[in-house]
């Protein structure tokens, strides 16, 4: 009966967090909390640093301010984020995705975690 329980209760968990993974739960806009190289030391985060993910793929960058345009792509099984800004192009590997955090990595950036204010 427990392993039962315990079948159902991963299920559950398992839905809930592949049903956060889509394009729909990524619009909003995402603070930068934390910020770890490739060689695995944190790196300074400022709190200005935000992510805006908009309908019609369209995406917004702001640090200190300064606002940059782009668009945005995830992948089809939603564990791949292509961010393009003018000439320069990023791939994230989605590490952990839900309604309110989002951690990507990238070879170029290494690991940011994303919390949702919008």
């Amino acid at each position: 009966m427990k392993n039962v329980f315990l079948l159902a209760a991963i299920s559950t968990m398992l839905t809930f967090s592949v049903k956060a993974q889509t394009a729909t739960e990524l619009l909003g806009k995402w603070k930068l909390v934390k910020w770890t190289s490739q060689n695995g030391k944190d790196k300074e985060v400022k709190d200005s640093t935000f992510q805006v993910f908009n309908d019609k793929n369209k995406f917004v960058s702001i640090y200190e301010g300064k606002e940059t345009g782009g668009k945005w792509k995830l992948s089809k099984n939603n564990d791949k984020l292509t961010i393009r800004s003018g000439i320069i192009t990023v791939n994230f590997k989605i590490d952990y995705f839900d309604t309110k955090k989002r951690i990507i990595t990238s070879d170029q950036l290494g690991t940011l975690e994303y919390q949702k204010v919008e």
